[in-house]
């Protein structure tokens, strides 16, 4: 935390002037009352007592200001902080590989980028500032303590070592307490995510009622987790007030011995009591702050995993800087990869694809296509062996530029929720909508959007909820039409279409597809005739190239899965 208030060291400065001003100024009063009751009034002079509530009233008021002004720059401070860090979050979200996410529920990912990240304000918010202001009054009124009476000061920390023993007992079992209700949060807030991005299948299945006791499962468990804390903060708070009330009879004890004896006046009596509520009411409110701390703490711990977490996919030291636009040649070099130790997806796969060629990769479910995207796309690196572009090797690039020499039709598109328009325009930000209409058309997509109500500003929903499947489809060709690049890699989809949308569709990937490299995985082998060249994969290896007539008179593999397709 402190390497993120460090950039902003003269406004914490500030910050800390006026706590100190604010602390100085809570110390006068009982000073000031002290002198009131021994010369002022004991002494009956009046002037002086006039005086003497003049400087209390002063020193009331500049506490108000410098504590407004605490509080104003303060606020100021939190909010450049948590601003940097959201953005440095998103930022190493936005850089970690693929496989990060292939672990992770995107509701507990979601937990940390928010909730977790609140409460890391409250450190900034009540816990750091709240600490520093209690810290330099309990340093103030002790000194104070021992100018009024050294014997009365020494009384008063006899409780102290009391308080710090209980509370390192509790800190303990609050900070792992507080562990368990943040895994809890998260689980639930994975849960939902889930849930809610599932609900017309909940629908379909009438599973309202099982999900309904599934939520109450992870409610339950996360409400139990909050009373395990509140059982220990049950015990921790009143146990840290009674010892501190207990400060404040000895002191009266042996304070109003003193008095009487004569060794101390009946002001610095009053005084005295009036500064010790004053210091163990810091006390009070550092163990207050501790609870907080703790579960603020625990969300920093899963935010500052989060960031510190490396991506296994990395930029090259020294990137390459590509003199032109590729022209799209692509080479698999004895490339091998596993997700998981000793059980190989792909197996010394070697081709190559020449600039303007269009190739299809072939294979049952689970043979390694969209393993061979992956790769290509520097989603994950392969174990041994390498992949070029026009001899590049792609890890000598950065990631951005490799990236943007592709552009990706899934066969499941994603679309942002929000409009037609930004949709397409994701391609391209800065594309104006003459350019984004007419990858629109080029995509045989302009003429349903504009029977749509809004046309290209309307709102098509969560993914895309409110089009259809080949809407979708169209959309997400135009998308890449307006990004332009020198390959393209279609994911054919598997879902069927009415041959009006489908002719639709091919027109629209037959424009795209022109005078680009194109690499398709296909899982509807009809549609093959068309590409030059048809790569088949069987358990991890290219065991098969040519095109589909003369696949289909000399290889047993290609001819079975065409088979099995026409029934």
């Amino acid at each position: 935390m402190l390497a993120y208030i460090r950039p902003y060291k003269g406004l914490a400065s500030l910050t800390l002037l006026a706590a100190t001003i604010t602390t100085i100024m809570e110390l006068v009063p009982p000073w000031l009352i002290k002198v009131a009751i021994d010369e002022g009034i004991a002494k009956k002079q009046e002037p002086l007592l006039y005086t003497l509530i003049g400087m209390t009233v002063g020193a009331y008021l500049l506490k108000g200001l410098c504590n407004m002004a605490r509080i104003r720059l303060n606020n100021f401070l939190e909010q450049n902080v948590v601003y940097d860090i959201r953005n440095d979050l998103f930022h190493a979200v936005q850089r970690l590989s693929v496989s990060y996410f292939d672990d992770r529920a995107t509701g507990e990912l979601l937990s940390r980028m928010g909730s977790d990240v609140e409460n890391m304000e409250r450190i900034l918010i009540d816990g750091v500032e709240h600490l520093i202001v209690a810290g330099l009054t309990l340093v103030g009124i002790t000194l104070m303590l021992f100018v009024l009476e050294w014997r009365l000061a020494l009384v008063a920390l006899i409780p102290i070592p009391a308080l710090t023993l209980i509370a390192l007992f509790f800190t303990r079992r609050l900070h792992a307490a507080y562990k368990i209700v943040r895994q809890k949060l998260g689980a639930l807030t994975a849960f939902l995510q889930d849930r809610l991005s599932g609900i017309r299948e909940t629908m379909i299945f009438n599973r309202q009622e099982y999900e309904a006791k599934r939520f109450s499962e992870h409610n339950r468990a996360l409400g139990e987790g909050s009373l395990a804390v509140a059982r220990m903060w049950a015990y921790y708070s009143p146990s840290m007030s009674t010892l501190a009330s207990m400060g404040t009879v000895l002191i009266l004890g042996f304070g109003s011995f003193l008095a009487t004896s004569g060794q101390i006046t009946v002001g610095e009596l009053v005084a005295f009591i009036a500064y010790a509520g004053l210091f163990y009411t810091p006390i009070n409110q550092i163990h207050s702050i501790n609870q907080m701390l703790q579960n603020a703490m625990v969300a920093s711990e899963r935010v500052f995993e989060l960031l510190d977490t490396p991506s296994k996919v990395t930029e090259p030291m020294v990137p390459i800087t590509l003199p032109h636009r590729l022209s799209g040649k692509i080479v698999f070099s004895d490339v091998s990869f596993e997700y998981l130790p000793n059980r190989p997806v792909l197996n010394g796969v070697d081709f190559e694809i020449h600039p303007g060629e269009k190739v299809a990769l072939v294979g049952a479910t689970g043979s390694g296509k969209s393993t061979t995207i992956s790769l290509l796309m520097r989603f994950y690196d392969p174990q041994r062996g390498a992949i070029t572009l026009d001899d590049y090797d792609i890890r000598d690039l950065s990631l951005k530029t490799l990236r943007d020499q592709f552009g990706l039709v899934r066969q499941e598109p994603f679309l942002f929720n929000g409009t037609v328009r930004e949709n397409i325009a994701y391609g391209n930000p800065g594309a104006n909508l003459s350019d984004i209409r007419s990858a629109a058309e080029a995509a045989c997509a302009d003429h349903f959007i504009s029977q749509l109500p809004e046309g290209y500003e309307t709102q098509i929903g969560e993914r895309g909820v409110k089009l259809s499947i080949g809407q979708k489809q169209r959309l997400a060709i135009a998308r890449v039409f307006l990004k332009d690049p020198p390959i393209i890699i279609f994911d054919e989809g598997t879902s069927s279409v009415d041959s009006g949308t489908e002719g639709d569709i091919q027109e629209g990937l037959a424009n795209l597809f022109a005078h680009r490299t194109t690499l398709i995985v296909a899982h509807r082998l009809s549609s093959l005739r068309r590409t030059d060249r048809i790569l088949v994969i069987e358990n991890g290896k290219i065991v098969e190239s040519g095109d589909h007539d003369t696949l289909t008179q000399r290889s047993d593999i290609y001819t079975s899965l065409f088979e099995a397709q026409l029934g």
